[in-house]
């Protein structure tokens, strides 16, 4: 039974869910596209935790009754129960009040949500104003929660906490530079007088929030912080399952992200001997960097670089080697704005692709000056055939998905994964033909290694293995995994400050990058072996993609059927 038939079951709980949510989470529903909420702020008070909790387990009780009509209805059960059920875990275990990091906190999503909205038309801007108007309500409901948890012995790091009120002061205006909302509003052209002052009203009012916030963070929460970063085993395991998808032996995983490190290591000499003989992958970086063939000037270049190569890949892969529908065939390359962590992120389409799919490269303040060889393989990660590939041909599959599936079903391993398994699948396609950008991939593949030593090391607190070459038989720490991060790999050293910092906040998301890939090479080879000389890489990368997002044991499963 196709998926448009059916009106009731599985799919019905799903899709309700999805409409119920976004009514309860409108910061949510304007990120993954669901319209009708944008006027809205999220309740982030411990009530709102508590009712959007409730929305969960009601879904879940109502799913878990049902039988599924169909292969197709028992999988989505099985994404669904999987994934919201781990919602209601971290709810339950109290760590949902306490999410305060520098990369995806309610902080960040308060005020990267105004990346996403139209803002054409005087309608569009007075949706703005509607919704910048509630951002003070919306941090007092932050505030609340974060007291809440600091009061049940959860307040986050003291790390955290300081990293997040240097933001908050940065979008405040108190930097240097004028703040984020006031800046956005001045955006706004042929508007009407009494919207324009409605604006420049809520836009101070939302700086002023936000000044407030770093305010309580330094003098209130603080206090109240750990000054330990390791979340510990329990903590960690809860959420490398939200993560990953999967039920993971940490420690075969730490060992495993030993040996890859070791064997993309040797790889990256192997391609630096043939650009510097005799030169260390550092030196090599170093003479890259200075090569006036990869540099680009300007923060407009860089935008205006990143836009013809995801353009150049887009082309060259649709029908040779992926089905692209024309609505995935656009994909925005942006500068973000200042204020977040360096690095670049994707943001998916809504539903009916008005908003298209978008990659934004986020870069230290009055940086002018990039070097490329790094970064070509971080386009094809974020865009095609990584990110907007993956996740906007789930959104585009609205004849054979449930809404839970094309929107919410988004899961670490899963995602970026594939968007790292794209990145060598771009290597074997003859895309990294120059060795600077072979060696700018392994540097990203070098780096996702290191993440999986260094994030379940420091948090678990393990001992560093014989035979690395590195502070062995110490036990890890924040400062020996900057080291590592800093004289082992070849990233540049300002993403390498920012994702210490990631890892310590956001325990388990770093690592799967590498296992998601992991499983992403095991399933297409024991597809390859199962069908022999019947196997076609389009085709299952086709088929994978069209189930959409899910944790990694569910996909283990899904591709293990693929026939």
């Amino acid at each position: 039974m196709a998926y448009e038939a059916a009106q009731q079951g599985v799919h019905r709980i799903c899709d309700r869910f999805v409409e119920d949510y976004a009514a309860a989470d409108p910061i949510m529903a304007t990120a993954i596209g669901v319209a009708g909420h944008d006027d809205q702020v999220t309740d982030y008070s411990p009530e709102g935790y508590a009712a959007r909790a409730a929305l969960a387990k009601r879904a879940l009780r109502e799913i878990a009754d049902v039988t599924p009509a169909d292969e197709a209805e028992r999988v989505a059960k099985a994404v669904f129960t999987e994934r919201v059920g781990l919602d209601v875990e971290i709810h339950e275990a109290g760590l949902d009040l306490g999410a305060l990091n520098v990369i995806a906190s309610p902080v960040q999503e308060l005020r990267m949500v105004f990346d996403l909205m139209p803002a054409e038309t005087a309608e569009h801007w007075r949706t703005i104003a509607a919704r910048l108007a509630r951002v003070p309500e919306a941090l007092d409901g932050v505030r609340a929660s974060l007291l809440t948890a600091a009061g049940a012995g959860r307040a986050p790091a003291l790390r955290q906490i300081s990293k997040v009120a240097e933001q908050a002061e940065v979008w405040a205006g108190m930097s240097g530079d004028a703040g984020f909302f006031a800046t956005m509003v001045e955006q706004a052209k042929d508007i009407p007088d009494t919207l324009r002052r409605d604006l420049e009203h809520a836009a101070t009012s939302a700086q002023e929030a936000y000044a407030e916030l770093a305010g309580f963070l330094r003098a209130e929460l603080a206090p109240e912080a750990p000054t330990k970063d390791a979340v510990g085993e329990d903590v960690y395991r809860l959420w490398s399952r939200y993560f990953v998808g999967a039920e993971l032996d940490l420690r075969e995983a730490y060992e495993w992200g030993w040996a890859e490190f070791a064997r993309v290591e040797r790889e990256a000499k192997e391609v630096a001997e043939r650009i510097r003989p005799g030169a260390s992958l550092a030196e090599t970086a170093a003479a890259l960097d200075a090569d006036e063939r990869y540099r680009v000037h300007g923060q407009r270049a860089l935008e205006e670089w990143m836009q013809r190569l995801s353009d150049d890949a887009l082309r060259s892969l649709r029908g040779s080697h992926f089905e692209i529908p024309d609505p995935l065939m656009a994909l925005e390359c942006r500068i973000a704005p200042p204020g977040g962590g360096v690095g670049a992120y994707y943001s998916a389409p809504n539903e009916d692709f008005s908003r298209p799919g978008r990659m934004w490269w986020s870069v230290p303040a009055g940086k002018e000056e990039f070097s490329t060889w790094r970064e070509v393989s971080t386009v094809y990660h974020e865009g095609v055939p990584g990110h907007h590939l993956q996740i906007a041909t789930a959104v585009h599959q609205a004849d054979s998905l449930n809404r839970f599936q094309r929107m919410m079903a988004f899961t670490s391993g899963h995602a970026e994964g594939w968007a790292l398994y794209a990145e060598r699948l771009m290597q074997d396609l003859g895309f990294l033909s120059d060795d600077g950008d072979l060696l700018g991939m392994l540097d990203a593949h070098l780096f996702r290694a290191a993440r999986v030593v260094v994030d379940i090391g420091m948090h678990l607190e393990l001992e560093i293995p014989r035979g690395t070459g590195f502070h062995e038989g110490e036990r890890w720490t924040p400062d020996l995994g900057l080291e590592f991060m800093l004289t082992r790999t070849i990233t540049d050293a300002d993403h390498v400050y920012d994702e210490i910092d990631r890892y310590l906040g956001w325990p388990g998301q770093a690592p799967a990058y590498k296992l998601g890939e992991r499983l992403w090479l095991a399933a297409r080879e024991d597809a390859r072996q199962r069908l022999g000389a019947a196997f076609d890489l389009k085709d299952f990368h086709t088929r994978a993609l069209k189930m959409g997002g899910m944790g990694l044991d569910t996909l283990r499963e899904q591709l293990a059927t693929l026939s």
